[in-house]
């Protein structure tokens, strides 16, 4: 127990290294964006015809006629406090900008990755259990095509039958909790989920397909038949545990695609989350919102791989050994 307990925090303490070390290099490049972009609040604020004496003292203003390494440091403390700046278009906080809208990316992505991860380690145990069968090669065959098909082509689908067609979802909006309780906040998120939902759904099957049939040929299994075990108890607690490793390593990945395909799915479904406020943003030379957005997506990466990191120790030990 101690010997497991230590390589847990051993694995914490390294991933937290990781998670600091990419963090602090991600906010730099994010904001040097602020640089290379050339663009001015002065701009957006008081036109194209603004004097050079309203440019400068606009940007005085704003700070950023500072040193870079200076504007840096004050940007990354104020994230350290919470305080992602000041839009550009409209003074108003960003962080509060964004909060008003994290509640919509994080449901559909967070129900995306429910599917993914129910019917992806679903389908691929079922056909891990029955390997090379009619069964085994009709999840193959399912998985194979929707892992081919767009999110945006899916959602379209979607939405012409499911909506439009048969009436049976809505074809866009949001509805929060608060106002139309669990069931009016699924209803209208169940569509843009399953669109988004796919490719992960796919991966995971592939992956816990082949990891548990490789588990089951390992020594200890045949080991623990020698001595006795049961089916049940060799599955859960030989097999899964080692042949899960492959699924919950993707699983960590392909957290930021659904971040990322949000922004396409949130423009099919007329959801205002992330990738429509990133989007608009960019459109106005938004530059600090559009860097706020990229802070709260690496953040919210990054600790989802933590929390997938100390399960994979949590499941496998041996994980830990090279760490």
């Amino acid at each position: 127990m101690n010997a497991h307990l230590t390589a847990t925090a051993r694995v914490a303490a390294h991933t937290i290294v990781v998670f600091v070390t990419v963090f602090v290099f991600a906010t730099f490049i994010t904001f040097a964006l602020q640089g290379l972009s050339g663009l001015s609040p002065a701009y957006l604020q008081l036109g194209e015809s603004a004097t050079p004496e309203q440019v400068a003292a606009l940007e005085h203003a704003w700070g950023l006629d500072r040193p870079f390494l200076v504007q840096y440091a004050d940007w990354f403390a104020g994230i350290l406090r919470g305080d992602l700046g000041e839009s550009w278009y409209n003074g108003a906080s960003i962080a509060g900008l964004l909060a008003s809208r994290a509640a919509i990316s994080l449901s559909v992505a967070g129900l995306a990755l429910t599917i993914g991860i129910v019917f992806g380690f679903g389908l691929g145990a079922l056909a891990a259990a029955f390997p090379t069968s009619p069964l085994d090669r009709a999840i193959t065959g399912f998985t194979t095509l929707i892992s081919v098909m767009p999110a945006f082509v899916v959602g379209i689908a979607l939405v012409a039958v499911l909506a439009v067609g048969l009436g049976w979802f809505p074809s866009a909006g949001y509805v929060p909790i608060a106002r139309g309780g669990v069931s009016g906040w699924l209803w209208h998120l169940w569509l843009p989920a399953i669109a988004l939902s796919l490719d992960t759904v796919a991966d995971l099957a592939r992956q816990m397909r082949v990891g548990l049939i490789q588990a089951g040929r390992e020594n200890y299994v045949t080991g623990a038949l020698m001595r006795g075990l049961g089916p049940q108890r060799i599955f859960f607690g030989h097999v899964l545990r080692n042949g899960s490793g492959p699924a919950l390593t993707v699983l960590g990945m392909k957290f930021p695609a659904l971040l990322g395909g949000a922004v396409v799915t949130e423009a099919i479904f007329g959801l205002a989350g992330f990738g429509k406020f990133a989007a608009d943003s960019a459109a106005r030379g938004d530059v600090p919102a559009v860097q706020g957005v990229l802070v709260v997506a690496i953040l919210l990466v990054v600790v989802f791989n933590l929390i997938v990191n100390l399960l994979l120790v949590r499941l496998n030990p041996a994980a830990s050994r090279g760490v």
